[in-house]
């Protein structure tokens, strides 16, 4: 079922980049911008928003309407969106093993030396315009319009979060990590992460199909802690995972030193001298790659990693309990649950 629905919001994202020029000239704007955008939302991708927009829509209502598809297409738009603007902040070089879409736009730069602006500029611009793509993708579905209103409110928050998140994830790499609690660090998963990946899209797809305040505030729920589970399973590929499999190098989350759940609970389960150690190098404008190979010993040998497991099986546990209770059928539960846990283990 999964794979069947991916290949069909592959084959949308395909029709929607032809129908861009359709709707505004981009390719009279800027041949450059729209080639940008095209190539990078093309990208391969698990597409797990989209989808779980679907399975959520499809578990409350008891039809397909047209446009479903092209409206599921927003929520990879909206993913692909934060992602370079993302990139700009974090200054990734790549982006699903291919060139960051400011290092695209930085080359096309390249033999102009004396110009005011670079690829990260270009980034900014190309960003805001997947943006409003993506607002334009979500109104294609032909569904009641009380609804689909509610839902549009749902999409523009998600942006809002998100960003808030990273606004605040941001700030927190001012503190000291021996000011950080667990609760600094889910608030930014929550906020950064778990809305725009889980729970919006699971209430957005739900609302659009006309389920109740009580349904979408357990789906919220649900999302938030899978959520969790997903950023600490990312966070752990950031630091353990083979860059030919994440598509960056595995020290660059400790290189932009941030807060993560195994920075925290390494630096509160370590002797004094790794205490003193992690200080140190979190210090640092550019720890070295010594540094940061430091930072994952000590990582390792804190037993966090054991601890990130317990804890996304725990978040598991807690969300499988709220969605037994849910309304959808029990058929579209199982749909989701073996679609949202899959997307969750943590292999060594």
């Amino acid at each position: 079922m999964f794979l069947s629905i991916k290949k069909r919001i592959d084959k949308e994202l395909v029709e929607f980049a032809k129908d861009i020029n359709k709707d505004y000239p981009l390719n009279r704007i800027s041949p450059l911008l729209y080639r940008s955008i095209k190539e990078f939302i093309l990208r391969p991708g698990k597409r797990a928003r989209p989808i779980l927009f679907l399975l959520a829509y499809l578990g409350f209502a008891k039809k397909t309407p047209p446009g479903l598809y092209r409206s599921a297409v927003s929520l990879e738009l909206l993913h692909d969106f934060l992602l370079v603007h993302d990139d700009i902040i974090d200054r990734s070089l790549v982006r699903r093993g291919k060139p960051s879409m400011q290092v695209m736009l930085q080359r096309h730069l390249a033999a102009h030396k004396h110009i005011k602006f670079n690829g990260q500029d270009l980034a900014l611009i190309v960003g805001d315009v997947m943006y409003a793509l993506a607002l334009q993708a979500f109104l294609s579905v032909k569904e009641d319009m009380h609804r689909k209103e509610k839902a549009m409110k749902k999409f523009i928050a998600t942006a809002i979060y998100t960003c808030g998140g990273e606004f605040v994830e941001l700030l927190a790499g001012i503190k000291n990590i021996d000011k950080i609690t667990k609760g600094d660090i889910y608030k930014i998963y929550d906020f950064k992460t778990a809305h725009y990946t889980f729970a919006s899209p699971l209430c957005i797809g739900a609302t659009l199909a006309g389920a109740d305040n009580k349904q979408l505030g357990l789906l919220n729920k649900y999302g938030i802690y899978l959520g969790r589970a997903f950023q600490i399973k990312d966070d752990y590929l950031g630091i353990f995972g083979l860059p030919k499999d994440t598509g960056k190098s595995n020290l660059t989350d400790l290189q932009e030193s941030k807060k993560t759940i195994f920075v925290w609970y390494a630096y509160n389960h370590c002797d004094g001298k790794d205490k003193s150690a992690i200080k140190k190098i979190f210090a640092k404008k550019d720890p070295s790659p010594r540094d940061l190979l430091k930072m994952r010993r000590i990582i390792l040998l804190s037993g966090t990693v054991d601890y990130a497991r317990r804890e996304i099986e725990r978040l598991i546990k807690m969300a499988d309990s709220l969605i037994n209770t849910s309304k959808m059928p029990p058929r579209q539960r199982d749909y989701l649950n073996a679609f949202a846990f899959g997307l969750l283990t943590l292999n060594s």
